[in-house]
């Protein structure tokens, strides 16, 4: 079994099993729900992670399905998903924090998801640019394994750049805006006394959303500093499942010591 089949099958199933799982486990905590960050947020948070499960354990089809413009299809597809709905669900789920009846704001969810969308869209306009074919990477059994070949035809800087860019925005940004109202919340939470645990929590899923965050950005830089190669996006593959720990972490733990009563 090589590399290319690891990376295309194994690692992204891996991740989005371990997604899958968190969710569960965020529906398994209803009884701490209030308590961490409000009913809505955990709802929502939960729908993320789903989604997000869905996101990786569908990246086979893009190398399966067969030659172009399948794989061009699938990774459009794939990525307007992400950009357009999952990374503005992780982010208005945080913003439900926010301590009034209704949630975030209606303003804040619209501009987190249309920003979202604009992002998705500019992606994949520049997708369809940057790829005009595609080839055989590996051949296991009677699997054969394609990529788009990226940039091959059109070799601009302006476009690779255009392309980071907008995922620097969706889902770096999104993410390491969530991650900052996170570490606010964090600093800011005034029952501390009583549910000492829930700042270590935050804690965690504050560095799990930072993980993330910076696993795009180290493999946009490689991508910049070395070949436009398909496989530098399989950093972020690994760095979502380091995030996925930490976020286990933050739910599994609970909000305070010798918490009996809260059962």
């Amino acid at each position: 079994m090589n590399f290319n089949f690891i990376v295309t099958f194994f690692l992204p199933f891996f991740a989005g099993l371990m997604y899958f799982f968190m969710a569960l486990q965020v529906n398994r905590t209803s009884k701490f729900r209030s308590i961490m960050f409000g009913e809505i947020g955990f709802r929502k948070l939960e729908t993320a992670f789903i989604l997000f499960g869905i996101y990786f354990i569908t990246r086979p089809l893009q190398n399966i399905l067969g030659s172009h413009p399948w794989s061009l299809i699938v990774n459009c597809t794939r990525q307007f998903f992400l950009m357009a709905v999952i990374s503005p669900s992780i982010l208005v789920a945080i913003f439900h924090w926010v301590p009034t009846p209704s949630g975030a704001p209606h303003s804040s969810k619209f501009a987190a998801y249309t920003i979202g969308v604009l992002m998705g869209t500019i992606f994949s306009l520049i997708n369809s640019i940057a790829v005009t074919e595609s080839k055989i990477i590996s051949v296991w059994g009677n699997i054969t394994i394609y990529d788009s070949i990226w940039f091959h035809s059109v070799s601009s800087i302006q476009l690779v750049l255009i392309h980071l860019i907008c995922q620097l925005v969706s889902p770096v940004g999104f993410l390491l805006l969530a991650a900052a109202y996170v570490r606010h919340r964090r600093h800011d939470y005034k029952l501390t006394d009583v549910y000492n645990l829930i700042p270590t929590k935050w804690r965690y899923l504050e560095a799990s959303l930072i993980i993330f965050g910076f696993a795009f950005i180290i493999a946009g830089v490689a991508a910049i500093a070395g070949t436009y190669y398909t496989y530098l996006w399989t950093i972020y593959f690994v760095g979502a499942i380091i995030s996925g720990i930490f976020v286990m972490r933050s739910i599994n733990l609970p909000p305070r010591q010798a918490p009996n009563d809260l059962k």
